[in-house]
C-alpha cells in the first residue's frame, strides 16, 4: 500500500474528502517527523512506538574494489510494533 492508497482507504472509511485525509496524514507523519527529530518516543498504544538510535562508526568493504571504508555514525529511526499490531498480523 502506497500514501495514495493509504488516503483512499482513511478516506473511505471515515466519509472525509480525500484532501482533507491527505492533509491529516501529512500532519501526523509531520508530528511523528518533529518529535523523532528532537529524540523524543511516540507511542500509539496497540500500533507501535517511534525511537531514534546510534548507529556506531564501523568498517565497511566496497564491494567493488575490496577496499575497506569508513562507515561514518549515524542517527537511526526505529519502529517496534505493539502488541495488538503484532497479534493482528500473527492471526
Amino acid at each position: 500500500m502506497n500514501k495514495q492508497e493509504l488516503v483512499d482507504a482513511v478516506a473511505a472509511a471515515t466519509g472525509e474528502s480525500k484532501a482533507a485525509t491527505n492533509e491529516a496524514i501529512d500532519a501526523v507523519i509531520g508530528a511523528i517527523i518533529a518529535a523523532a527529530t528532537k529524540g523524543d518516543t511516540v507511542q500509539l498504544i496497540g500500533f507501535g512506538s517511534f525511537s531514534t538510535g546510534a548507529r556506531a562508526e564501523r568498517t565497511g568493504r566496497n564491494p567493488a574494489t575490496g577496499q575497506e571504508i569508513t562507515i561514518p555514525a549515524a542517527k537511526t529511526v526505529k519502529f517496534t510494533a505493539g502488541k495488538a499490531f503484532k497479534d493482528a498480523v500473527n492471526q
